[in-house]
């Protein structure tokens, strides 16, 4: 949900040997809320990371719009499913993603590249990885990002009147991830993006095929995250139905039991990664994200 935050603990880098003959896999990246493609000190930061740790790297950074602020404008405002098939159109004409690609979200951008693995199969996404990505949804908006108070008090006023009309739907990116265990019918009725992407409605079999087409889904957990509610979130799980105190597991879920997306096959397969690292919302170390994210990429 917000903007990224990387601590760098000196130069202590692990030195990865690829290779001048391996194929490098190419890597696309979608910034959190109130982020954009190419911010330095977060997306653009990753970026130059990845591609000075993976020489020859190619690392497409999505940009929802045609300038940095309207990407950050849309990352609050421009309906998700609009922006979801505006990038998958914008890799399926890219020339360097063709033979297939890695993909890893921030925070909502996560879910959304979950989106795209599950409505957009061409060109092939290999591995996703999920940093700090909601796929439950949220029920509550405990710290905002950005400058603008005003904007995120705004934001929490309108989801607490009204997340499930019509109006802030289509128009309010956090509304369409807003998941209420109180009002379970009425999110499962009117959410018009979480909604559908976890098969609350019915069973799309094309979203399920696609997504189990993936090797790895890895998802990452803040142990200390003060901003996702709730945190286990992040690893699939959620509130139990009807309360807002008691989470469950994704293994305790209905979505995992009825395996309506794939992942109860995808876990018994190996292919779902649970990793958890200590820091709030989006805080990690650089040492960090060398051993415990660049294997998935390369």
């Amino acid at each position: 949900m917000a903007a990224l935050r990387v601590a760098v603990p000196g130069l202590a880098l692990l030195g990865l040997c690829l290779g001048p003959a391996a194929a490098v896999t190419p890597l696309v990246i979608w910034h959190g809320m109130g982020d954009s493609c190419c911010n330095p000190v977060s997306m653009g930061y990753i970026q130059k990371l990845v591609e000075k740790k993976i020489p020859g790297i190619y690392v497409l950074s999505l940009k929802i719009g045609s300038n940095m602020i309207q990407d950050v404008e849309n990352s609050f405002f421009m309906n998700v499913n609009d922006q979801v098939r505006e990038v998958c159109s914008q890799l399926a004409t890219d020339p360097h993603l063709q033979g297939g690609y890695n993909a890893m979200g921030f925070s909502q951008g996560g879910q959304f590249l979950r989106a795209v693995a599950q409505r957009c199969p061409a060109p092939p996404m290999l591995n996703l990885i999920s940093v700090g990505g909601q796929h439950q949804g949220v029920y509550g908006f405990p710290r905002c990002p950005g400058e603008s108070s005003h904007l995120c008090d705004w934001i929490r006023k309108t989801l607490d009147l009204g997340a499930y009309t019509k109006a802030v739907q289509e128009h309010l990116v956090q509304a369409e991830y807003w998941h209420d265990p109180l009002k379970e019918e009425e999110y499962r009725k009117n959410s018009i993006f979480l909604a559908d992407i976890n098969q609350e409605r019915g069973i799309n079999e094309t979203y399920k095929k696609n997504l189990m087409a993936l090797k790895k889904f890895v998802m990452v957990k803040f142990l200390n995250d003060t901003m996702v509610d709730p945190p286990v979130s992040e690893w699939f799980g959620f509130y139990k139905s009807g309360q807002a105190k008691e989470t469950i597991p994704l293994q305790e879920t209905s979505l995992y039991k009825e395996d309506r997306l794939g992942l109860q096959e995808m876990d018994k397969a190996g292919k779902l990664v649970f990793l958890g690292v200590k820091g709030d919302h989006l805080h990690f170390s650089e040492e960090w994200f060398d051993s415990s994210i660049l294997p998935f990429l390369q």
